[in-house]
């Protein structure tokens, strides 16, 4: 009993430093996350990381809720993911909370806005490791680099001619696909054993 305590009071002190730490929303969160859990604690492989981040990802709601009540379900049952899930909504909760009683006071701070611009920058170094490293984690295959250069062609293209094209319609493509891929490989390889 001892031992689920410290479980899940360790998992409510990392996510409540995650939370509080975390600028930039869930993209910028999923490189600490797995700092935390696949290179300091080895509670996750890094596949079952990335799986996670898929799953979080394609789930409705924000990726930095759905990760920490997966990893928090995953480490230490319902009380885990509730435990987890509250820390990492906390410290911006409470932020947000006391902001917004003196919001245009805040705003105007000349260093608030410094601040700001300096937080940005760490932002998408944040998201762009985290893309590189996820990259790298791709099994090596004409199919991956194949969807990984149709996706990023795709993205600048619209980008480029001002297209709205929501993310949810790359990521509802890309598992389509991934599933078509999959069960062509599996009637392909019960072909062969047939033969």
């Amino acid at each position: 009993m001892e031992k689920h305590w410290k479980k899940q009071a360790t998992l409510f002190f990392t996510f409540l430093k995650i939370g509080a730490f975390t600028f930039g929303g869930g993209y910028a969160m999923i490189a600490l996350l797995k700092n935390e859990f696949v290179s300091r604690r080895n509670w996750m492989t890094e596949d079952d990381f990335f799986d996670m981040a898929a799953i979080a990802e394609s789930t409705p709601g924000p990726i930095a809720i759905n990760s920490a009540t997966y990893i928090g379900y995953r480490m230490a049952g319902m009380v885990g993911a509730f435990v987890s899930t509250i820390a990492v909504c906390l410290p911006s909760f409470t932020i947000i909370y006391l902001i917004s009683l003196y919001f245009d006071a805040f705003l105007s701070l000349q260093y608030v806005q410094y601040a700001f611009k300096g937080i940005q920058a760490c932002v998408i170094y944040l998201i762009l490791t985290t893309g590189i490293s996820m990259a790298k984690s791709l099994k090596r295959n004409i199919f991956s680099l194949i969807m990984l250069l149709a996706v990023a062609f795709s993205m600048v293209v619209f980008s480029l001619f001002a297209i709205n094209f929501s993310s949810v319609f790359y990521i509802l493509i890309c598992g389509l696909l991934g599933m078509i891929g999959y069960l062509a490989g599996t009637y392909r390889q019960k072909g062969k054993r047939e033969l």
